[in-house]
């Protein structure tokens, strides 16, 4: 399996070293971050090493996971600090005064290890029952109905989740309390829950290594480990009915329907950044669409497929996992015009179009405008 972050040891204590007791001067030219692994591809691979050709300044950062990230920058012993979940309202009273700012769009999802199985499909209740430990084999009767002439081994299900505090957590229970009374009742979501059964795995990668390494697992990770490391990657069913893959322009359309129904972007800025992340949460894009029926022609019953707007169309091919990801600033950061600087780079047009060779769907338009704005009046 490659490699594809810093050593999460060797980047945490890089990360640790930068305490900002110290004066500012001694962060000229240099910016630390610490959190998210979901979106460590975009930082170590593209835009830290893009920012440093173009500008001369490094970004050290520390894929530690969204929980660490967040009590790093709220300890202020980094300059921004990366989660993909929004802050509850306790962290963002923590962290006093921090601004999340969206700068990534990204999915997380499902991969599984069952040789001869190429294609599976599974719907938001499976998974959480899965997840519950209340369905425990492949050949599960719940299973099998959703995929017809698959054939699904007679097999113990290994489900495999995040042992850190993750962004990913948080948008997958966040999606299985939508799905599941069960999950909300008796599990909840946030960056690090009580699961009630299954493995855990060290980031992103350790839950990737866990499953490629395990025949009959299953485990919540992001597209880009998924796609990576060459695992089989699980349709998801979405509010239209329809079995969606994390693919790119399937991340892209959950976000456009997603945002005509969220706050005025021209109202972002410091005082309404929390209310606006948190309405964000593009998990389970809702579809307002007629769903396909079927019809008797002749002898036959066929699907009909009904003609829709151009919003249900984008719901329809919305991934029900897609998730906005957030840089955490404090206002009071040492070195803050460098911060500032990273993120207008990070969030600009040039930078966000590189994100699809890494699965990262380009900003929309309108965030990355009022990204520009609320990063200028820090």
């Amino acid at each position: 399996m490659r490699r594809h972050l810093l050593s999460l040891t060797v980047a945490a204590a890089a990360v640790g070293s930068f305490a900002l007791a110290g004066s500012a001067n001694a962060f000229a030219g240099s910016i630390t971050g610490a959190g998210s692994t979901l979106v460590a591809p975009a930082v170590e691979n593209i835009w830290a090493p893009d920012f440093q050709k173009a500008t001369g300044n490094t970004v050290t950062y520390g894929a530690v996971g969204s929980g660490a990230g967040i009590s790093q920058i709220t300890a202020n012993t980094v300059n921004f600090g990366a989660s993909d979940g929004p802050l509850t309202s306790s962290q963002s009273a923590a962290c006093s005064g921090c601004i999340e700012i969206p700068w990534a769009l990204a999915s997380t999802g499902l991969s599984y290890n069952l040789p001869g199985v190429k294609t599976l499909q599974l719907s938001g209740p499976v998974i959480a029952e899965i997840f519950l430990g209340r369905i425990t084999n492949w050949d599960s009767p719940a299973i099998k109905k959703l995929n017809p002439g698959e054939k699904l081994p007679n097999l113990k299900i290994t489900p495999v989740h995040r042992s850190d505090g993750s962004g990913d957590t948080y948008a997958f229970t966040h999606y299985l309390s939508d799905v599941s009374q069960a999950w909300a009742t008796n599990v909840g979501y946030a960056t690090s829950v009580n699961w009630p059964t299954g493995t855990g795995g060290d980031g992103n990668s350790g839950v990737a290594e866990i499953v490629s390494s395990t025949v009959g697992a299953i485990g919540n990770n992001s597209w880009f480990y998924i796609h990576d490391d060459h695992l089989h990657a699980v349709a998801v069913e979405n509010n239209a009915g329809r079995f969606i893959y994390p693919y790119v322009k399937n991340v892209a359309d959950a976000a456009s329907a997603i945002l005509k129904k969220v706050p005025n972007f021209r109202n972002l800025n410091p005082g309404t950044a929390d209310t606006i992340a948190n309405a964000l949460a593009v998990v389970d894009c809702p579809y307002t669409g007629p769903k396909a029926r079927k019809v008797k022609r002749g002898k036959k019953m066929v699907m009909v497929t009904p003609k829709l707007t151009a919003l249900q169309k984008e719901e329809a091919n919305a991934y029900p996992l897609s998730t906005f990801t957030y840089v955490l600033v404090r206002p009071n950061s040492a070195n803050l015009p460098l911060v500032k600087r990273f993120i207008k780079f990070a969030i600009s047009a040039k930078e966000q179009a590189k994100g699809p060779s890494i699965q990262f769907a380009p900003l929309p338009a309108a965030v990355a405008a009022a990204d520009a704005k609320v990063v200028g009046s820090l």
